[in-house]
């Protein structure tokens, strides 16, 4: 049965609707056959040519799954390969979007998979998008307020669990931005819907600290987004003194505990991260975001 109600864009208001999915709802099998030789690349052709609304769902649905050769290698495989394929005729571009938008914005299921894979997967419709336009201007606004929700809102820190695989959802939340940064008509208040994201989760006071690739995937976005010109040197800088150090319990005494070392190490490499690239970088727009992350990690304790 197709889940919830479809993705809230005046322009997909003629496409059929669907219900909710339910909180912490339990990850069905995953109801899409896959091909006897393995090979994505050649079924992605033939899958997304018939596949129906129904099919899409279901293909949705596998992402949820708890084994990773499921939710990893094959469907978010698929869908990876029917994008960058250009095998989704734009209804069916559309049709993606809304349901992978509604999982994003619904509740986590019982194993905290599905979400940060229709992240991931979104990732892809973006930068469909970005290659061969198909959104409105309003539709890719409605996007980048959902994305940077979403990734403002992870509070499952868990990366890679043996046995399990991965969730990764501040990662996967940061390449849906990064696919959003590059897009060059992305309008500047939607960049800073980005940015105020990215910042949330730099170093959050809940999470553990990161060691499985957050920092840098943080990074990506903001060095992308270091190329607009409409973001002046002063906005920039504004920006990553929001990231120094505060006044909180916290950062007092950093070091006497796993609060302040979690941030003080999360900081420490989101800053580097931001700092190698952009001193490397041949652009000078990006360059100039170089001495800020320097900056960034001179203040930490």
């Amino acid at each position: 049965m197709i889940r919830g109600r479809l993705f809230a864009i005046a322009a997909l208001a003629a496409l059929p609707s669907a219900t909710a999915v339910d909180a912490a709802e339990p990850a069905p099998a995953c109801a899409v056959a896959r091909p006897a030789d393995g090979d994505l690349k050649a079924y992605a052709a033939t899958f997304f040519a018939k596949a129906s609304l129904p099919d899409l769902d279901a293909l949705a649905m596998c992402l949820g799954s708890p084994d990773p050769a499921v939710r990893d290698d094959f469907a978010f495989t698929l869908w990876t390969e029917g994008l960058r394929g250009r095998h989704l005729s734009d209804i069916r571009m559309r049709q993606s979007l809304a349901l992978l938008a509604e999982i994003m914005a619904g509740a986590d299921d019982a194993a905290g998979f599905r979400r940060p894979f229709a992240v991931l997967a979104l990732s892809e419709v973006a930068r469909a998008d970005r290659i061969a336009p198909y959104l409105t201007d309003a539709e890719l606004h409605e996007l980048a307020v959902s994305g940077a929700a979403y990734l403002r809102g992870v509070a499952d820190y868990r990366g890679f669990v043996p046995g399990e695989g991965w969730r990764h959802g501040v990662a996967h939340g940061a390449d849906l931005l990064m696919q959003l940064a590059l897009n060059p008509r992305l309008a500047r208040a939607d960049a800073d819907l980005l940015l105020g994201a990215i910042a949330a989760q730099v170093a959050p006071a809940a999470s553990p600290y990161y060691h499985h690739g957050e920092p840098a995937r943080l990074a990506r976005p903001v060095l992308f987004l270091a190329r607009r010109a409409d973001i002046d040197d002063a906005a920039w800088a504004a920006w990553f003194r929001a990231l120094h150090p505060d006044g909180g319990a916290r950062w007092k005494d950093a070091h006497a505990g796993d609060a302040g070392l979690a941030a003080v190490h999360n900081s420490t490499a989101f800053a580097s991260a931001v700092y190698v690239s952009a001193a490397e970088a041949q652009d000078p727009r990006i360059k100039r975001v170089a001495p800020l992350a320097l900056d960034l990690l001179k203040a930490l304790p």
